[in-house]
């Protein structure tokens, strides 16, 4: 069922009110239908069974030499009497028990007792009024048991029912459901637009940057969710801000003792002790720094600039090339975007450190492409298991396992790349190469 509503919940609405219409109208077709045909009818048999009623009242009242020109002389604006030993109403023909009904009523009211009462339409008579022109009825026939056993027998034109579902009524009921779906899309696009907000709202706040405060709209209910997203947001941003302020602080706590645990090994002897104690502490000062940097990126206060994201990568490509490393750089050619310049080298430098670490080799190369950036770093390593493909951006997580960074440092460095990913509104991602090797790419919505 899902897959054949549309994703949309204006779409999801409009199909299931029509659905939900076209049955009620088709229910109020019915029940108007039969409401309609039993109208019809009563208005048509009436006339006929006063008719009959009363001709059978003077009939029976008539002294019996003046009875058969009671019945000639009531047999005239299309009706036919006569008296015969058989009703007229054989059994080949339908009966209509509720004309039946009308006309045991009609008699009963009149003060006669009757043995019984036929009625039909007879097909035959209808075809011939039909064929006339300018007439349109049907032969109606009614027949009365008197007391004596002999039945009286009219046969009356009465008109043709008419249309049971008439243009108008189509029209009337097209209106309806045109009227009654339109107010259904109506507040389905008042709820949409306002969930639209919210949504974008959402997705652009992705944890470091200000919040998108969303104006309530909609109904009372939508306008206090939203309400509540935008003091949740708020919230947020306070904490975080608490948070880089209470790390900044630490940063600059355990950096003083780090500078001076620093100077204080310098002159430590023997030599091979004071190399394991100061390589100790630069790495213990570098660790600091990666934290520190993972938890500031989303909130530099670097601007944004208009740049050129493969000169960036070429810059860096050649620093690397300029201390001996094997790094190459290909591209497209310029493209252009709104980016932090330090932050991006930071996180392309983290993917070559990556690179040169596990595989000695590394290759940039950048692409535009449909409202995007790439910026793809490649290697001949041996690559990642499946499995640990989105867990490589985790923080602290390393392929291999140790802490020295001789042997690939703290795990901060993919961890601060997607961070920078992040806060520019992009994406990091990691796939294995064909023959060997891995790739990390990094795809920024292009912003000018």
């Amino acid at each position: 069922m899902n897959r054949l509503l549309p994703r949309s919940l204006v779409g999801q609405m409009a199909v299931l009110m029509g659905i939900a219409l076209l049955l009620a109208l088709l229910a109020g077709f019915a029940f108007a239908v039969v409401e309609r045909q039993q109208f019809n009818r009563a208005e048509i048999d009436t006339p006929a069974v006063t008719r009959v009623t009363s001709a059978t009242a003077d009939f029976v009242q008539a002294a019996p030499e003046f009875q058969p020109l009671v019945l000639s002389d009531a047999s005239h604006r299309g009706a036919h009497y006569e008296v015969a030993a058989v009703t007229s109403v054989g059994p080949q023909l339908e009966r209509r028990d509720d004309t039946e009904d009308r006309l045991r009523q009609s008699l009963s009211g009149a003060g006669f007792s009757v043995g019984d009462v036929r009625a039909a339409l007879d097909p035959h008579e209808a075809l011939r009024s039909n064929g006339q022109r300018g007439r349109r009825g049907a032969g109606l026939l009614l027949s009365v048991q008197l007391p004596d056993k002999r039945w009286i027998n009219a046969r009356i034109s009465v008109p043709s029912a008419p249309p049971l579902v008439t243009p108008e009524l189509w029209v009337g009921a097209l209106l309806v459901y045109l009227f009654v779906l339109a107010a259904a899309v109506l507040i389905a696009l008042r709820i949409a637009r306002p969930l639209q907000s919210l949504t974008e709202a959402a997705e652009a706040f992705r944890g470091r940057n200000e919040p998108v405060t969303v104006a309530p709209a909609g109904p009372s209910d939508l306008r206090n969710a939203i309400m509540a997203f935008n003091a949740m947001n708020e919230r947020l941003v306070k904490l975080l801000e608490e948070k880089d302020r209470t790390l900044g602080a630490i940063g600059h706590d355990l950096r003083t003792p780090l500078a001076s645990l620093r100077i204080r090994a310098e002159s430590v002897e023997p030599q091979d002790e004071r190399e394991r104690m100061i390589a100790t502490i630069e790495e213990m000062t570098a660790n600091l720094g990666d934290i520190l940097t993972l938890a500031r990126v989303g909130r530099s206060r670097e601007a944004f600039e208009s740049l050129d994201v493969s000169g960036i990568a070429r810059a860096v490509a050649q620093e690397y090339r300029d201390m001996g490393q094997p790094v190459t750089f290909a591209s497209t050619g310029p493209n252009h975007t709104d980016a932090q310049p330090n932050l991006l080298r930071r996180a392309i430098r983290n993917f070559v450190d990556n690179a040169l670490k596990y595989a000695g080799t590394a290759e940039i190369d950048v692409r535009g492409g449909e409202g995007n950036v790439t910026i793809a770093v490649l290697d001949r390593g041996p690559g990642l298991p499946p499995g640990e493909l989105e867990r490589v951006t985790g923080a602290f997580y390393r392929a291999e396992p140790s802490r020295n960074r001789e042997t690939g440092g703290a795990g901060l460095g993919l961890s601060i790349a997607e961070a920078i990913a992040d806060a520019h509104g992009g994406k990091l991602s990691f796939a294995n190469r064909d023959g060997g090797g891995l790739v990390a790419t990094i795809s920024l919505p292009v912003r000018l």
